[in-house]
């Protein structure tokens, strides 16, 4: 029975067809960096303080810097050690009582009572608009999902299709949103549609080019998330109010809804749903587009990684090796999403440039696509992904106790720490669907990576709340967890050289896969004498 990976073999493994629906899909990573980091731009709070109306008509009437109101209006608190303004607290006065001249050098406030801001805040802008300079509340969190069973139920290009209509019509209305509460809804909206869209698109170029370019094409699709991380800060310096940068974000994904007409659905897709007569057509115009011909009976195509069975949650834990599986995979996805998008977004509270530290921070994710594909073949999996963890959390920890005067190495710890969850993150995708069988691999896959939106939440708050009592306290929660999931990671198999699992036997007992791998290349061997088909073929039609 011919298999799909057999027809590949001569419609091609990674033709001129797969190579322009790849460039095509690889554009659907781009924009998502910033529906995923963007609110380090969006959602920034610049320097702000306790809004007096008394003062602020009196500013407007004596001309005074904000500087000279902010003096009247909020006292000096002891941060750390340095006096600094308060941005919670205000002077206690009556003006209209007081009597406020122009001359504003003559005041001593110092020894007036304080209270809490009573009129909101006002803010340095520095020409920058985002949600918390319209008083929205600081939106630091929000939340992340996916149509986690929609390329299985609808198809991947279906999937694809409903996921980039959902972000061009939630990404608008987050645009024109009139209040905090409405920003929310929309954009919780806004995330549901992006992540499905994109593993629709990650699914679907891995099954339909050879065994031998699914890594490869894979991590390359998700080196162009970084491409827009470095697109991301340029964008935002040119487009100063949030709501324009949220449009230009947005427009991408209506402009693929066009893909309905240049990406096909996955074949094996359709082989897994019965539907053989468009999973043929669909190979044959791949073929046709590759300059190949085809020899074999495409008609009894089947698909060799069909579901067997049907999968539930309970086949990801039910048995020991699955179970252990299952939390290892899920804790790492949930700590690459927390240190991953922490470290991003810890860039928006130093103080400094942060156009320039962001895209410096970009540049570091570029050597972790290559060192994935340099070691994945040669080391293995599990090493280069546990040492990806540990680097992580070891810079962590060193960039939270080295003085802020040492500004430049601290840099360089914190992008090396940057370079080392960047590569984590992009090692437990693939890392996932080695680990699980066919008939469930989409699943485990599915559920596994639920605990990254989970840490998409959780990043915010263990951000800014820790923060407040130690800047560096979040680096070092960051730390802990990456140190962990790097521990972790070496007590999972080695996945390099071994056929993907088709059972969950194959799980529990994996010395059966080896037996069967070597029994299967036996067979092969046994049958080339006798095997002269190929030898008179064109070599053009191989």
């Amino acid at each position: 029975m011919t298999t799909f990976d057999d027809i590949l073999e001569e419609a091609g493994k990674f033709g001129r067809c797969q190579k322009r629906i790849f460039a095509l899909l690889c554009m659907v990573s781009m924009p998502w960096a910033g529906v995923y980091v963007g609110i380090v731009f969006q959602g920034f709070t610049p320097d702000h303080w306790c809004r007096d109306s008394a003062v602020v008509e009196r500013r407007q009437a004596c001309g005074w810097s904000l500087a000279d109101s902010r003096r009247l209006t909020v006292p000096l608190v002891n941060s750390s050690g340095v006096l600094q303004q308060s941005s919670c607290e205000q002077y206690k006065v009556d003006w209209n009582s007081t009597g406020l001249t122009c001359d504003t050098q003559e005041l001593d406030l110092s020894k007036t009572p304080t209270t809490a801001c009573k009129e909101g805040w006002e803010y340095d802008y520095e020409g920058r608009q985002s949600f918390v300079t319209e008083n929205y509340q600081n939106n630091s969190s929000w939340f992340q999902g996916k149509l986690v069973v929609g390329p299985d139920r609808f198809g991947r290009k279906m999937s694809f299709l409903m996921s980039n209509l959902l972000n061009g019509i939630a990404g608008i209305l987050v645009a024109v949103a009139p209040d905090y509460v409405s920003l929310l809804i929309f954009r919780t909206l806004y995330g549901f549609g992006v992540k499905g869209g994109w593993v629709a698109g990650y699914v679907l170029i891995t099954e339909i080019v050879g065994v031998e370019y699914r890594r490869t094409v894979g991590v390359l699709y998700q080196m162009f998330f970084s491409v827009g991380i470095l697109l991301l800060p340029l964008l935002a310096y040119f487009i100063t109010d949030w709501r324009w940068l949220q449009v230009v974000i947005t427009v991408p994904y209506i402009i693929f809804l066009s893909y309905y007409w240049f990406i096909p659905e996955s074949p094996r897709w359709l082989l897994s749903q019965n539907k053989k007569t468009q999973a043929v057509k669909i190979t044959e115009d791949m073929a046709k587009e590759n300059k190949r011909t085809l020899s074999k009976n495409i008609e009894t195509l089947k698909d060799d990684n069909a579901d067997s069975s049907t999968a539930s949650f309970m086949d990801l834990i039910r048995t020991p090796k699955m179970r252990k599986h299952t939390f290892i995979l899920s804790y790492n996805w949930f700590t690459s999403a927390v240190v991953y998008q922490g470290l991003i977004m810890r860039l928006g509270i130093l103080g400094g440039d942060v156009y320039i530290d962001f895209l410096i921070s970009g540049l570091v994710e570029f050597p972790a696509a290559f060192l994935i594909l340099f070691t994945i073949e040669r080391i293995g999996r599990r090493l280069p992904f546990a040492s990806a963890n540990i680097v992580a959390g070891a810079s962590c920890f060193i960039t939270a106790f080295i003085p802020d005067s040492m500004f430049w190495f601290k840099t360089v710890v914190a992008c090396i720490g940057r370079l080392g969850i960047t590569m984590a993150f992009e090692m437990v995708v693939f890392v996932n669907t080695e680990l699980y069988p066919t008939f469930v691999r989409n699943l485990g896959v599915s559920v596994c990576s639920t605990l990254c939106d989970v840490g998409g939440i959780v990043a915010p708050f263990l951000l800014y709340r820790l923060a407040v009592i130690w800047l560096e306290l979040p680096l070092i929660i960051f730390g802990s967890l990456a140190f962990l999931a790097g521990g972790l990671v070496l007590l999972l198999p080695e996945t390099r050289g071994v056929p993907l699992p088709d059972t969950i036997d194959d799980i529990e007992f994996p010395d059966r896969v080896k037996e069967k791998a070597e029994l299967k290349n036996q067979q092969t061997t046994n049958l080339l004498p006798n095997n002269n088909v190929t030898t008179n073929k064109d070599p053009a039609t191989v």
